[in-house]
This record gives C-alpha cells, structure tokens and sequence, in this order.
C-alpha cells in the first residue's frame, strides 16, 4: 500500500493550497480517509476526515471554514483544499486510510504516508 501526498510549499499567509494523496496497493473506495498535520515540536493532530462515499466530513475547530476535504475515488485520490492560510497552519501534512474505528485518533489508521510539507509565512 502507498498514499503519496503532495501539493506542499511555501506560501503567504491568507493564500491557498491544496494538497493531494494518491493512494494505490488498497480498494481505495472501501476506506475512510484522513488529513494529519505535525508542526515542529508538536504532536500529530487531526485535521479532516472524509468517510468512504465522501457523503460525511469532519474538521478540526481550527480549519473548519476554511479547509475543504474531498475525494474522487474513480482516482483514488483525496484532497485537502486550504484557504486563508495562517502562519500556525505549518506544519508537515500526512494523509491516511482507516478501515474502522473513530476519525479523530492516529492510532486508529491503517495506512500513512509520508508526508509533505505546507509553511506559511507571516
């Protein structure tokens, strides 16, 4: 199984990026799926979540109004839309797959990948 995620980079604050995660080696239809951020010196944190139809979507307090999580699964593929940036929005992104088991906890989650990074300068 591999989640590629990209999309990362460099960008001002208030401005925009989306991030995506190709997922193969899985039945990408059959998982729900996550966005994860880790800032330096921080614990991994929840950030959206997407069931495996798409129809239910959470967020965490800090992104809601401003992140949109989606997934088109003809790609297996799920995306994390970020606007209005703000400089405590850096971070490393992870996305991952879970089976079974409540969105919010890491440890519930099947799959990982490695990572890709958004800074947000200020």
């Amino acid at each position: 199984v591999q989640l590629q995620a990209s999309g990362g980079g460099l960008v001002q604050a208030g401005g925009s990026l989306r991030l995506s995660c190709a997922a193969s080696g899985l039945t990408f239809s059959t998982y729900g799926m996550g966005w994860f951020r880790q800032a330096p010196g921080k614990e991994r944190e929840f950030v959206a979540f997407i069931s495996w139809s798409g129809a239910i979507t959470h967020y965490a307090d800090s992104v809601k109004g401003r992140f949109t999580i989606s997934r088109d699964n003809a790609k297996s593929t799920v995306y994390l839309q970020m606007n209005n940036l703000k400089s405590e929005d850096t971070a490393v992104y992870y996305c991952a797959a879970i089976k079974s088991g409540s969105y919010y906890y890491s440890t519930n989650y099947n799959y990982w990948g490695q990572g890709t990074k958004v800074t947000v300068s200020s």
